[in-house]
């Protein structure tokens, strides 16, 4: 079980790191708005990602970083459902 910790926390990275440019070239090449929720979703999964992969390294300094990224993420996500109107129903 050991050995599989250093090969998912990789994996974790890889795929995080995937995320984040892939939303940077869909916003950069005007595929998605970038307060859009694809957009912000897909960089909150990434930015996750990579901090789980940074901490299963012991790289603190990335995980606040990508710890940040998610909190502007949800604060985003949070504005546009504000902006939309859309309530909890209460």
């Amino acid at each position: 079980m050991e050995e599989l910790l250093p090969l998912v926390a990789a994996a974790a990275g890889w795929i995080g790191a995937l995320c984040t440019a892939t939303a940077y070239a869909l916003v950069s090449r005007r595929r998605i708005e970038p307060d859009s929720r694809t957009s912000q979703s897909i960089n909150m999964l990434g930015g996750a990602l990579l901090a789980v992969s940074a901490a299963a390294n012991g790289a603190w300094p990335s995980v606040t970083s990508n710890f940040v990224w998610v909190i502007i993420g949800m604060q985003t996500l949070v504005g546009v459902r504000r902006g939309l109107g859309v309530t909890d129903g209460r």
